[in-house]
């Protein structure tokens, strides 16, 4: 039988093309025939819906914890209760170590087996937005550059912090016995021969 090649190629311009053509998606009226030179960030559309971390069973309202990062690394804090973020709001006291109202994540603390009274501790209106720090207005261009390195902006904090805080102070600080306070006060080190997986918190 004599193959016709030829007719292949025309069922295929003039059957196959145009089903291809058709699953295709049309350019846009006025739309460039070219690619753009520079990536364009696509935005992806996302289903997911973060919550709130689940709290380890290990922290419960009143639980002494060591805090292992930042700042106040070291230092024995009290737990106070979870926010919407799912960040731990905890507190030293202030007076008693220096650490005042703060957030934490529960990745970078150990929970102690010590417990603390915080009755009568009322923090149901501290949320994240107590900790939104306030926008100021900053110079652009070079005149912002020039400025940012040299000039150094001394924190300022609002009224508001410092009547919570002293708020809680005064009611934690009533609860807490004098041993209480001074184990507040130590710092948490280790020492020679201390083996960590071996302690007991």
């Amino acid at each position: 039988r004599e193959s016709r090649p030829h007719l292949r190629n025309v069922y295929f311009l003039q059957v196959t093309m145009p089903k291809v053509r058709a699953t295709l998606p049309k350019r846009e009226k006025g739309a460039s025939r070219f690619y753009a030179a520079d990536d364009e960030p696509v935005k992806l559309h996302r289903n997911h819906k973060p919550k709130t971390a689940k709290l380890r069973s290990s922290i419960k309202a009143g639980t002494v914890l060591i805090v292992l990062a930042g700042r106040f690394r070291g230092k024995r804090v009290v737990f106070l209760k979870q926010l919407e973020s799912g960040l731990l709001l905890v507190t030293g006291p202030y007076k008693a170590n220096g650490v005042p109202l703060r957030r934490l994540n529960q990745a970078y603390v150990i929970a102690t087996s010590k417990q603390v009274n915080i009755s009568g501790v009322n923090v149901a209106d501290v949320t994240d937005a107590f900790f939104a720090k306030a926008e100021t207005a900053e110079a652009s261009g070079e005149e912002g550059f020039l400025t940012a390195e040299t000039a150094t902006k001394p924190v300022v904090i609002s009224a508001e912090k410092k009547t919570k805080q002293a708020a809680v102070d005064a009611v934690l600080l009533k609860n807490l016995s004098a041993t209480e306070r001074a184990y507040l006060r130590a710092k948490f080190t280790l020492t020679k021969n201390m083996r960590p997986h071996q302690l007991s918190f």
